[in-house]
């Protein structure tokens, strides 16, 4: 099957928010995007709700329930009991972790799965109750036993952090053995049943390598990227662009 895309719409949110006005409307963006061939919709719901508000998320989840019921709600965050009561109210289909502080502006590493075990066991164990499908972020270094670790804790899904293989846009000698070491851990990870997500700057020029790399990659994440893209292309021949870029025919 094709890689699908999610759209992340952060970027979105947060240009809302430097006015405090209805526009742009996360919701109309949203629902633009599953218009034009997104399979789904990601937020990362910060605790100074700096981009996506927490009251964003029942008009997401309303949003994919009554108009577009085959898309999937993906929340990502670092699982505090605040982010774990704002999942349990929106049910998403897919919760996915990431190690970072709520400070941080972006994420830009993966989970140490050796120290945090204990954390992601215990936390997962409660997403599991709630019905939701967890991936956890995970650093494309080629470490086997950090996957290995990942499919032990519970987890259905690694979701690769690309940040290294996007900031090789102007330096592409550098894109060798980044996607290999991308390649190595998702095949560890295929290998032993657990599925891989992707993201965090990925762009419609370096996607295809990293599908061709990782044919079997289920999902990626996308906003910053994609939404300046929309800013040129219009948002809904942006995600076609970069539905495209996943290898679907669209």
């Amino acid at each position: 099957m094709p890689t699908t895309l999610s759209v992340n719409l952060n970027a979105i949110a947060m240009l809302r928010n430097r006015r405090d006005l209805p526009w742009p409307s996360v919701e109309a963006l949203g629902r633009i995007a599953l218009k034009s061939g997104a399979s789904g919709l990601t937020v990362h719901p910060r605790p100074d709700e700096r981009h996506i508000r927490f009251s964003d998320l029942p008009v997401i989840r309303n949003l994919i329930d009554d108009e577009f019921p085959d898309a999937e709600f993906n929340i990502e965050g670092y699982p505090t009991d605040e982010f774990l009561e704002l999942c349990a109210k929106a049910a998403p289909e897919q919760v996915t972790l990431v190690p970072d502080h709520p400070s941080q502006a972006t994420s830009d590493h993966g989970w140490d799965f050796r120290k945090d075990r204990a954390l992601l066991t215990d936390v997962i164990a409660r997403l599991k109750k709630m019905g939701t499908r967890v991936s956890l972020f995970a650093d494309g270094d080629g470490d086997e036993e950090a996957v290995a670790i990942a499919k032990a804790v519970g987890a259905d899904r690694i979701e690769l952090y690309t940040g290294p293989y996007g900031g090789c846009y102007d330096a592409p000698e550098r894109v060798g053995p980044i996607l290999e070491a991308l390649g190595k851990t998702a095949d560890a990870a295929l290998a032993i049943g657990l599925g891989v997500n992707a993201g965090h700057d990925l762009t419609v020029a370096n996607l295809p390598a990293l599908v061709k790399r990782i044919p079997k990659l289920a999902e990626v994440s996308i906003g910053h990227g994609l939404t300046a893209d929309a800013l040129e292309f219009g948002m809904a021949e942006t995600v076609r662009r970069f539905c495209r870029a996943c290898g679907q025919k669209i």
